[in-house]
């Protein structure tokens, strides 16, 4: 699939562009300069044509973060097919403009130079020309606001990319063993995703770079700067794990401008994710915030995975100690996994891939009915359902319905009168029968089970 890459100056529009050509709100826009920090990648259709768009920071090299957000830029356009470099149509023509696109120029791929904010055809008539001095041998005069100018730049992305390749295989032609055979391997997805949530500055930028040995989200000690969640996929042991660096998490007094949209997309980012890894400061300990960013875990019903970081320099702090820190403050993600590592050094940092898969395994793990009814009845006969004021409580049958977390309908004669704590007994008995480590279990008591054999 061909890389299409944005680049530019900070705030001339490149997230807004992002944004039009996949056709949803993707990548956070404002007015403050520097909104977007890290790469950002989409995939874009444009009729029968498909290519993978990357939305960059802006190149602004007036401090030490922003180096480093300008570095990155520069080095996503050099590695792009294409690159459609945006300036301010509205602004003086910019020397460091010119010689950035020169060089661009000279890697002999195509690019395009795209002046955004050209609302009007006053506008295009009085300031165009003076951007011909960049030499382009296609410009693009457009308003990404008003929608205006942009179906020249879409066809000639069109000129640059490949059609799909159409193949249609007709149902005959498959034999019916080799169909059945991949309706089986459909039924294991390969597609994990991973979603690093924590406070700001636990790490999790430099625990993403550390996982895939590269260093593709930006690193820095200044709180809060990942605002866009990072997603980066990588190949392993035939999965394909795709991670979002999500941004920090402050206390919510503390909350404010684009950190507000940061953490609603966090928590859509959360939505859709398989795993979780809580990512804690182990110089610090468990923090009252870290106990309502590990409730997001609980509420989504994510498998979860925690991870206690800065591990080289955590002082007196034992081992024993900080465990019982964790599981003491973090008793409803007691069924998660606890590794001590170091971003910083790499200690341990490969164990958690092999944590992930693990997971990922009993996430999606179904149970089958003869099983789990043998386990049921063995733990109501180790401890019986409680009557309530005499009346008893009869649990049929139980049927596992959904996968991704597990989650279980339980048949009972009076579901309303199954007390939680026995609820609590039978997930707990279900989990060391069928080792659902790091992996939340649903037990739903219904009447019967028509609703639920409608999906499975």
């Amino acid at each position: 699939m061909k890389k299409v890459a944005i680049i530019g100056k900070p705030n001339v529009g490149k997230s807004s562009l992002f944004n039009r050509l996949i056709k949803k709100r993707d990548a956070i826009t404002s007015d403050v300069s520097g909104t977007t920090r890290d790469i950002k990648k989409g995939v874009v259709e444009l009729e029968d044509r498909e290519f993978e768009l990357i939305d960059t920071g802006g190149l602004d090299f007036s401090s030490e973060l922003f180096s480093k957000v300008g570095k990155k830029a520069l080095d996503a356009a050099k590695e792009a097919d294409i690159i459609l470099y945006m300036v301010d149509g509205k602004s003086i023509v910019d020397e460091e403009d010119k010689k950035r696109f020169w060089e661009l120029q000279k890697l002999n791929k195509p690019i395009a130079l795209i002046v955004n904010k050209i609302d009007n055809d006053k506008e295009l008539q009085n300031r165009f020309w003076e951007f011909s001095e960049f030499g382009a041998e296609h410009i693009f005069p457009i308003s990404v606001s008003h929608n205006r100018g942009l179906n020249k730049l879409y066809n000639w992305l069109e000129s640059l990319i490949p059609p799909n390749k159409e193949v249609i295989i007709e149902d005959n032609d498959i034999p019916l063993e080799l169909l059945l055979q991949e309706q089986q391997e459909e039924q294991e997805d390969k597609d994990i995703k991973v979603a690093i949530i924590g406070r700001v500055n636990t790490g999790k930028s430099s625990l993403l770079n550390a996982l895939l040995k590269d260093e593709r989200s930006i690193v820095s000690d200044i709180a809060g700067t990942t605002i866009d969640p990072v997603d980066e996929s990588i190949e392993y042991k035939d999965y394909n794990i795709t991670f979002v660096d999500t941004a920090g998490i402050r206390r919510r007094g503390k909350i404010v401008g684009l950190e507000k949209f940061a953490l609603n997309r966090t928590e859509n980012m959360l939505k859709e994710a398989d795993i979780a890894i809580l990512l804690l400061d182990a110089t610090e300990g468990v923090t009252e915030l870290d106990e309502r960013i590990a409730g997001l875990i609980d509420k989504y019903k994510l498998g979860a995975l925690i991870v206690l970081n800065k591990w080289d320099i955590r002082g007196q702090k034992e081992y024993k100690e900080a465990i019982e820190d964790v599981r003491d403050k973090l008793k409803f993600l007691h069924y998660a996994p606890i590794l001590t590592i170091s971003a910083k050094t790499g200690q341990r940092v490969n164990r958690i891939l092999d944590k992930i898969i693990e997971i990922y395994q009993r996430y999606s793990k179904r149970i089958p009915t003869s099983k789990l009814n043998e386990a049921i009845k063995a733990a109501i006969a180790r401890h019986h359902i409680p009557s309530h004021h005499g009346q008893v409580v009869n649990i049929k049958y139980a049927t596992q319905f959904d996968t991704k977390p597990p989650r279980i309908a339980l048949i009972v004669n009076k579901p309303h009168l199954l007390h939680f704590s026995y609820l609590r007994y039978l997930s707990n008995y279900l989990r060391e029968q069928f080792d659902f480590e790091g992996v939340p279990i649903e037990l739903i008591p219904r009447k019967n089970s028509d609703r639920f054999e409608d999906e499975k």
